[in-house]
């Protein structure tokens, strides 16, 4: 990859839908230019796929949380996916450095169903317990960067 390529991505991740004449625009590239190089990003597996994101408010996820999980003795990161996988309301995890062992972010209706996904989580033989921060406002949010 190149510089070039990289502001061909950058122009694709703020609008994913922009015509290949409008990023070629934008990096002092031809349309054409720029579609065999997103084609060439693409069979390298650079770029996995295109998409869209939807509100979670929209589609009634409007009640977020970061969940810190603790574990008793050393947990795998493969038994923390089993646990975290088997919880719908996970929207992503992660292992970490420090206290905890796993951060989740959960996406639920309302309170009680994130009150109940984090029953779930809690019930794992391995998680000791959690600690959990309600988001209120977005402030900055990026995608796959």
């Amino acid at each position: 990859m190149d510089p070039i390529d990289r502001s061909i991505i950058d122009a694709l991740r703020l609008d994913s839908r922009a015509p290949y004449g409008t990023i070629g625009d934008q990096v002092g590239l031809s349309g054409s230019a720029v579609k065999r190089r997103i084609d060439r990003l693409v069979a390298a597996g650079v770029i996995r796929s295109f998409t869209i994101t939807v509100d979670p408010g929209v589609d009634g996820l409007g009640t977020e949380a970061y969940v810190e999980l603790f574990c008793r003795g050393n947990v795998t990161p493969d038994a923390l996916r089993r646990i975290l996988g088997g919880v719908p309301e996970v929207v992503s995890a992660v292992t970490v450095t420090g206290e905890a062992d796993a951060l989740a972010h959960l996406r639920s209706r309302d309170m009680a169903s994130l009150e109940r996904a984090l029953e779930q989580v809690r019930a794992a033989a391995t998680v000791d317990h959690t600690r959990s921060a309600i988001v209120l406002s977005r402030l900055v949010e990026r995608d796959g960067r």
